[in-house]
């Protein structure tokens, strides 16, 4: 396996042909009356082209406001990614965005997550930031992930985040 931060050059959706982003989705957390539970939401949360593309074109501006973008290549395939914006936020300015991190449904449970989010963790703090914030996916596997690394609700909700993906947990990873 090699990771590498991607350029521009790079990002293309090309780079992605060998990349599965197809979760089998039972059951979520929900915040209901101030109180996570978790429900039964079954659905397949799988990429269309035009996502494929707005995630190209998001990854490029990352890139170009000096934000990072790593991506794990197996056989020379991409096989993961992660990237992390590079504007401090939050009243104290404390908080980068983790903006994604995924991995292949072919390598999940590989521990390819982990070694994403410890980089992805290590240039933000490198970067001014005490805590990585991540506006995650609130299906109970994903949600399981981040609790191993230490992620714990958001002490400040990002409003756009919130906006953008209501159904997500706003979470935080003290650096």
């Amino acid at each position: 396996m090699n990771i590498k931060e991607l350029t521009i050059e790079e990002m293309n959706r090309e780079l992605f042909n060998h990349f599965v982003r197809r979760q089998e989705v039972t059951r979520c957390y929900r915040k209901i009356d101030g109180e996570w539970v978790i429900k039964d939401d079954p659905f397949i949360d799988e990429w269309s082209e035009e996502e494929y593309q707005i995630l190209v074109d998001c990854l490029k501006n990352t890139i170009t406001t000096r934000g990072v973008v790593y991506g794990a290549f197996v056989d020379g395939k991409l096989k993961g990614f992660t990237s992390v914006e590079s504007q401090l936020f939050g009243i104290n300015k404390e908080y980068l965005d983790l903006s994604s991190i995924h991995v292949s449904q072919d390598m999940r449970g590989s521990g390819l997550g982990r070694k994403l989010f410890r980089l992805a963790a290590d240039w933000a703090k490198s970067h001014g930031a005490k805590k990585l914030y991540i506006s995650a996916h609130s299906a109970v596997e994903t949600q399981e992930f981040y609790k191993s690394m230490g992620c714990v609700e958001a002490v400040e909700y990002n409003p756009k985040h919130v906006e953008q993906e209501p159904c997500d947990c706003q979470l935080e990873c003290i650096l």
